[in-house]
């Protein structure tokens, strides 16, 4: 823990200011689509590609206090997650959702208290195959994110850390 004067109303300016030495920033790629625009947590990976059968099951566990970072590869042919998916993820207390991808349904996203940030959306769900490897080291926006971190995002981008900032 740190004795940071920023709360939980972070933003990620004053956690570049303050922790300009512990952070590496995702370039900025993300497009917002939750009702959520401020959002934190630690950090669990999937890494899967047009498939989001382990997305669809990390949501329906415990996600309290965790953000899923999914790395779809940028693929902008097939959403990694819609509203049923989103829903069940708020219910679960999930923070939030970092996609390396698309998502659909954003109109009902748009209004879940749950923070999404996704490069595109597209209309196309994926099939469901159960491939995809979880809590793995990803890379995309110019950072390599392991399982783990805490990761911290706004309306200004996304910001990654090895230890809690706030």
């Amino acid at each position: 823990m740190t004795n940071s004067k920023i709360g939980t109303n972070f933003s990620t300016p004053d956690l570049s200011d303050e922790y300009v030495d512990d952070i590496r920033i995702l370039d900025s790629i993300f497009n917002n689509y939750g009702g959520r625009k401020n959002f934190y947590g630690q950090v669990v990976t999937i890494k899967c590609f047009e498939d989001n059968s382990l997305v669809k099951d990390m949501a329906s566990q415990n996600g309290k206090g965790k953000v899923m970072v999914v790395d779809g590869s940028g693929s902008l042919r097939k959403a990694l997650l819609g509203d049923m998916i989103a829903k069940n993820a708020l219910k679960n207390e999930w923070q939030g959702f970092i996609i390396h991808g698309c998502i659909r349904d954003v109109d009902i996203i748009s209004e879940l208290n749950i923070g999404v940030k996704a490069l595109n959306a597209i209309p196309l769900k994926t099939e469901k195959k159960g491939i995809g490897d979880m809590n793995v080291s990803v890379n995309f926006a110019g950072q390599i994110i392991q399982p783990g971190e805490f990761v911290y995002a706004d309306n200004n981008g996304i910001v990654i850390s090895g230890k809690k900032l706030i």
